[in-house]
């Protein structure tokens, strides 16, 4: 789709560390932040704390319909409210770890939030992190990136994080679930993280996409 603002598009497995070179990039350039993947772990604590089976697609998604969710900009970062409630505090709780693939296969959660994710375009320049961006929400966007990582380095970011994710199996799930699977978007620069420290990281999603020059 074609947006009124720029969208650098930050896509990767788990733990690849998008969402730190995400941050650092907007920081950089003045751009708004958006973690998308805390979006469908709201949603996910949503149904936990109601007390319905995250893999019920019927249910959760009618939840989600009936639940006033805000999404809104602080600081120059997207942020969530549910029910009135931050719900950030819990976001990376274990069984929300444990649940949100199975809310982020659901169909109708994707369809609604990606909306609510294209919403964000309208008003600002973006730098936009999750599984799907340049293969779904921002297809169009000529700045896109897929950072990855081996996957033992991923697991001891995990483990300094205080998480212990089950890295194969979440990324088996997230790349063959039929509703927008994880994969390298047509156009994307792949950046592997496993060397690089995060700083290091940014510096070459700057220099591959050629930001510096196309930015000003």
């Amino acid at each position: 789709m074609e947006t009124p603002h720029r969208v650098i598009a930050i896509d990767g497995p788990a733990a690849s560390g998008k969402s730190t070179v995400a941050r650092l990039l907007a920081k950089r350039l003045g751009f708004v932040y958006i973690n998308t993947g805390a979006m469908y772990r709201a949603v996910t604590w949503l149904a936990l704390r109601h007390g319905i089976d995250p893999s019920d697609a019927q249910a959760v998604a009618a939840l989600l319909n009936a639940t006033p969710m805000e999404f809104g900009v602080a600081g120059n970062e997207g942020t969530i409210r549910v029910e009135g409630i931050d719900p950030s505090p819990y976001l990376n709780d274990p069984d929300v770890a444990a649940h949100v693939p199975a809310i982020a296969a659901i169909p109708n959660v994707r369809e609604r939030l990606v909306a609510r994710q294209r919403e964000y375009a309208k008003y600002a320049d973006l730098v936009m992190e999750g599984r799907d961006i340049g293969t779904v929400v921002f297809p169009k966007t000529p700045f896109k990136a897929y950072i990855d990582a081996s996957e033992e380095v991923r697991a001891k970011r995990r483990a300094d994080q205080g998480l212990r994710d089950d890295l194969a199996a979440r990324d088996k799930k997230d790349s063959s679930r039929a509703a927008a699977p994880l994969k390298i978007a047509e156009g994307a620069h792949v950046i592997d993280s496993t060397c690089l420290t995060a700083e290091g990281v940014v510096e070459e999603v700057v220099r591959q996409l050629g930001l510096e020059q196309s930015l000003r």
